[in-house]
């Protein structure tokens, strides 16, 4: 079967899942054969396509032709014959029970054509035993979409031990076409990437209470406010269903050993059928609309490092395990789970050592084996990261010799680039203290906004310190440069306060690279910009090629590297790449009120309007669904009444970023 010859798909089960995923394929323009065990319970799935179809016409995402043409293409069925005996794909989302889902198969054998695929939604059972439920092993494989398929972008798709590479492409390329993202799982491990690293987080915390360690509200008020996730754990466990986390869990500690065991406390919740939302009383209750008042200050360093000890360790198990590499696990997080960072970055920047101390400190304390370091967690702290070297400085003593950092007031902290001698230029230990200097500047609580300029008059930085480097021709090395440039100056770009580049002189190469990861550049009337790389025969090696055409287009990038020209401020003004030009004699002050102005502004709005910004840029529809989390978010702050009364009243805000 190849992905060109799919017309019809099956799929089995109609209620919250499979009729999402069925309503994803009609409106992929597949048809769609949708099956269930009752009349009620298929016409009930076929009726919620239709209002969910509606609902999208309403609000214009679809026509309304297109909406009547994707129901048109659903047919119901009960009758197993019917239903498979043309399929090309058939994609199982019945209950999450082995026993039902081997009895599913072992009956749509009989009738399914021979070329067909089978995927089941299993969102954590094993893939290999279920394709043993079938005669065709080999075309067989895990397609495990999230919940509202309509919404959500990920579909995690995942090998068994006998699935063939050819299927996986198939179902690759169907994920696809339904407009979703696939991410590899490479490993039949139970939980995939998303849940293997979510439900071990739930039963960390659900531990925390077990042992007195804190609350419920201290340990959301952590999750929530402090690390920056999009809910509560227990928000969101809530949300979920603590009876499905418990399901999940109990399979993974069946499978995976004594370290998934299931903590006291969220067997007390399934015990006593406090499932969540669903049966209006969880962690929190929801009588009469009511539900979690999460404090935004309740937090604590101690409940965030178990949470990272145990979110590391996780990541580690995976790429250990071979089931996934970093950057797959990082992509399926922040799409299957609104994550605004993936873990293994989270866990990157924090800086593995003190996760490893954490976790060997409480396996020494306690003896449970769930704090036992995975070697894929060893081997990563070992090569810095998980993404690798310098992939995360954590907190460290850095001499700045190449940098100063400065606190010039009003909630601004800037960086200097000081090697004036040498125009600023920039050279590894320069990387090295501006990574160093971003880490500390976002982890102090008095900084929002960040200014970073070069010392003296006559350079912003004039590149890269060619003569510093010309003795390393090694390619290799070369590529490592590059990676590194690239990692350091992405911070600033990610940072989660607002940066200004102040450019006063030269920001050329290097430099200019730079600046273009600033959020702003403000530039003085005697400054030259521009890429001289091809004059040397070489590139923008550290983000210049990407990031310059994301600012000023794919033709004016292209003509400002190509002619490798030096521009002038209002040049650059006209092509986007500057924001504002001020009179020499003006720009320190200017610069200054600038950084100061975005500083006053309400930082959790600026966070996660840049997360949702950045990630936007590559995937819209992974950017419109971070921002539509964190407008949901924002309704709730301190900060959104400030700003309202500041409005009614034609006052200005002071937001204190709560």
């Amino acid at each position: 079967m190849e992905s060109d010859d799919i017309e019809t798909v099956a799929v089995l089960g109609a209620g919250s899942m499979g009729h999402g995923i069925a309503e994803v394929a009609a409106l992929a323009g597949y048809d769609v054969n949708l099956r269930d065990v009752k009349e009620e319970f298929v016409q009930s799935g076929y009726e919620d396509i239709e209002w969910s179809l509606e609902k999208l016409a309403e609000k214009d995402q679809v026509t309304e032709e297109e909406a009547d043409s994707a129901l048109q293409r659903v047919t119901p069925y009960v009758e197993v014959q019917a239903a498979v005996g043309d399929a090309d794909v058939v994609i199982e989302a019945v209950p999450e029970q082995m026993e039902i889902k081997r009895d599913v198969f072992e009956e749509v054998e009989e009738y399914l054509p021979a070329d067909a695929i089978v995927a089941s939604n299993t969102s954590s059972l094993s893939i290999t035993d279920l394709s043993e439920c079938t005669e065709r092993p080999e075309q067989f494989c895990g397609m495990h979409f999230f919940n509202p398929p309509v919404r959500m972008q990920l579909v995690e798709v995942i090998t068994g031990e006998h699935t063939d590479e050819a299927t996986l492409r198939v179902a690759e390329d169907l994920a696809e076409a339904f407009g979703k993202t696939p991410v590899r799982v490479h490993e039949d491990s139970p939980g995939f990437i998303v849940n293997r690293v979510l439900v071990p987080l739930m039963n960390e915390a659900c531990w925390l209470v077990s042992e007195d360690v804190a609350t419920p509200k201290e340990i959301d008020s952590t999750t929530k406010f402090d690390m920056g996730l999009p809910m509560g754990v227990f928000e969101l466990g809530d949300m979920t269903g603590h009876d499905v986390t418990h399901h999940v869990l109990e399979y993974m500690h069946q499978e995976l050993g004594a370290a998934y065991e299931p903590a006291p406390f969220l067997e007390e919740l399934v015990e006593e059928e406090r499932y969540g939302q669903k049966t209006g009383r969880g962690v929190y209750d929801y009588g009469d609309d009511d539900g979690p008042d999460i404090p935004t200050d309740a937090g604590s360093e101690e409940i965030a490092e178990r949470f990272l000890a145990a979110m590391a360790n996780e990541v580690g198990n995976l790429v250990g395990e071979d089931v996934a590499e970093p950057d797959a696990i990082d992509e399926a997080v922040m799409l299957g789970a609104g994550f605004p960072e993936g873990p293994a970055k989270i866990v990157d920047d924090h800086g593995l050592g003190s996760l490893v101390e954490t976790l060997e400190d409480r396996q020494e304390a306690t003896g449970h084996p769930r704090f036992e370091v995975a070697d894929g967690l060893r081997a990563a702290a070992e090569a810095g990261g998980f993404h690798g070297a310098d992939a995360g400085q954590g907190e460290g003593d850095v001499e700045f010799t190449n940098i100063e950092v400065r606190h010039p007031g009003d909630m601004v902290g800037q960086i200097v680039l000081d090697r004036e001698a040498r125009m600023n230029t920039i050279n590894p230990a320069l990387m090295d203290e501006l990574a160093e200097a971003i880490d500390q500047l976002e982890a102090d609580q008095d900084v929002r906004a960040i200014l970073v300029t070069g010392k003296g008059d006559r350079a912003f930085s004039a590149g890269a310190d060619v003569t510093a480097m010309a003795g390393g021709a090694d390619p290799l090395e070369a590529i490592e440069l590059s990676r590194k440039g690239q990692r350091t100056f992405g911070k600033l770009e990610e940072a989660d306060m607002p940066v200004v580049a102040g450019i006063d002189g030269f920001a050329l190469g290097g430099g200019f690279e730079l600046a273009l990861c600033c959020d702003l550049r403000i530039a003085s009337e005697r400054s030259e910009l521009g890429t001289p790389e091809h004059n040397l025969g070489l590139l923008p090696g550290w983000g210049g090629t990407q990031r310059l055409m994301r600012v000023t287009g794919f033709g004016r990038a292209k003509e400002i590297v190509f002619t490798a020209e030096r521009y002038d401020p209002e040049t650059m003004y006209d092509y986007g790449v500057v924001n504002e030009v001020v009179p020499t004699d003006e720009f320190e002050a200017r610069a200054h009120e600038l950084a100061a102005e975005l500083a006053a502004g309400p930082p959790i709005s600026q966070k996660l309007t840049k997360r949702a910004m950045i990630r936007g840029y590559g995937d819209v529809e992974a950017g419109l669904e971070l921002e539509a989390q964190a407008f949901g978010h924002l309704i709730a702050t301190d900060d959104l009444m400030e700003g309202i009364t500041a409005f009614m009243g034609d006052g200005e805000p002071e937001f204190e970023g709560t």
